[in-house]
């Protein structure tokens, strides 16, 4: 492994530790799933980049529009009542691959601005329809759902105590994990009745009057690849409607394939108002991220935006053309070059050798759904008794797992599997090979 001056460079979301002993993994380029260091060694990238390089990392498609993009408009704004054709277009086309039949969408760079721009616009339509204090944003625990500060109070992670938040208008619920918060004797069923309970306990303690809105991921991805209990969203949904709080679907993770459906939405069923995208919505070729709106939130949102003569909001490279026009293609290539149907050929097999490592001892779950999983070890697995946080179990199986040519992601207790939606049944083998390996050289 490359090491080299780590002087200059700040770093996020990493084991600072790791990372002065061993130095960072500078990589130079990538082929396929593939990406290799400056010194050409070659890892199989099982986190398909960070959940969003779903194409691979050299697809001449993608590459060939962004070029042909630069040189016919290289660079706008959307804002003012200006923007390229390409913004249009996207906007269109994101309408109707939606599970939305009309709505309208808004342009920033990430899905952590995109959350910001929905709370924004919630709060702004509470205000001007006469209730000024609807403004509580409920989340569930180990929810994630970005980094800026609106996001940050939105994700339920203890790592954000570091900056004082969430603030005071952020509420966390329960988690939709059975199995590590289902009590004894207690069914995935009835836990799911149970948690579903509490929540509407807790809208009524607040009072459903100051509640703007409740946003959830159709798997909680960065907290761990949770799949929600049996029946989660068929209970919390008529609670929502009953005291008629929006829903909002964070699809920055599952959006656009990652749960073998376009949208996680069609995996579970779920009914939101607004949707926010980003990550695979270009593939990861261009940042980008989007709210996605219903008609019946959109037009009275649009009302009352004219009532204040617009809405103040918005970001220079928003609906930026070379993005617009890469994401148009990566929905292309998602639909239409069998990504998708991919997924969904391959998934029940990516699970199958998934399972072989619920044998391990020191794994108590393995979970996931799509091409999504997660290994969670553990200390003592009858009793689900996690390792101490000073022995950094994850960090030393993700380096280990470098070492051996494969990069997947720890999360935690947890280490999470992320391929590209292009992966063939030899290269999961890889990846689960490569990972009893790795599992083998830790525990032995």
């Amino acid at each position: 492994m490359l090491q080299t001056n780590i002087s200059s460079h700040l770093y996020g979301f990493t084991d600072l530790k790791s990372l002065n002993e061993r130095g960072p993994l500078v990589i130079s380029y990538g082929k396929g799933i593939y990406v290799y260091d400056t010194k050409g060694n070659k890892y199989l990238d099982a986190n398909s980049g960070l959940w969003n390089v779903c194409a691979g990392f050299d697809h001449q498609g993608l590459i060939e529009v962004a070029k042909k993009q630069y040189e016919k408009f290289a660079g706008y704004h959307s804002l003012f009542g200006r923007l390229s054709e390409e913004t249009l277009e996207l906007s269109k086309k994101l309408i109707e691959v939606s599970p939305f039949s009309q709505g309208r969408v808004f342009f920033c760079n990430s899905g952590s601005e995109a959350n910001d721009t929905m709370i924004k616009m919630l709060w702004m339509f509470n205000a001007r329809k006469g209730q000024p204090n609807k403004r509580k944003i409920i989340t569930r625990i180990n929810g994630y759902h970005g980094v800026t500060i609106g996001a940050s109070s939105m994700t339920a992670k203890p790592y954000n105590k570091e900056f004082g938040l969430p603030s005071s208008e952020f509420i966390h619920v329960d988690c939709p994990h059975y199995w590590k918060y289902g009590l004894e004797n207690e069914s995935e069923e009835e836990f799911s009745l149970r948690i579903a309970s509490k929540l509407e306990n807790i809208i009524l303690k607040e009072n459903p009057d100051t509640i703007a809105g409740f946003v959830a991921e159709p798997v909680q991805g960065a907290g761990g690849v949770i799949p929600p209990s049996k029946n989660y969203f068929d209970l919390i949904q008529p609670i929502l409607k009953k005291y008629q709080i929006p829903l909002i679907a964070d699809e920055v993770i599952c959006g656009f394939g990652r749960t073998g459906e376009l949208w996680g939405c069609d995996t579970y069923n779920i009914k939101p108002d607004i949707i926010i995208s980003s990550k695979c919505l270009t593939a990861g070729y261009f940042p980008m991220g989007a709210v996605i709106v219903d008609k019946n939130f959109s037009d009275k949102f649009v009302e009352v935006s004219e009532e204040a003569e617009e809405f103040p909001h918005g970001f220079t490279a928003g609906g930026h053309p070379v993005g617009c026009a890469i994401a148009l293609k990566a929905i292309d290539v998602i639909i239409n070059e069998g990504l998708l149907e991919n997924v969904k050929q391959v998934s029940p097999y990516f699970m199958e050798r998934l399972n072989e490592f619920n044998e391990y001892p020191n794994i108590g779950e393995t979970r996931g759904i799509g091409l999504m999983a997660a290994l969670e070890m553990v200390k003592d697995k009858k009793n689900k008794i996690p390792f101490e946080g000073h022995l950094n179990m994850g960090d030393k199986v993700a380096n280990k797992s470098i070492d051996n040519g494969l990069i997947c992601r720890p999360l935690g207790p947890a280490i999470v599997l992320c391929p590209q939606f292009i992966i063939n049944r030899s290269q999961i083998d890889e990846i689960f090979n490569n990972l009893h390996k790795t599992i083998k050289d830790i525990f032995s």
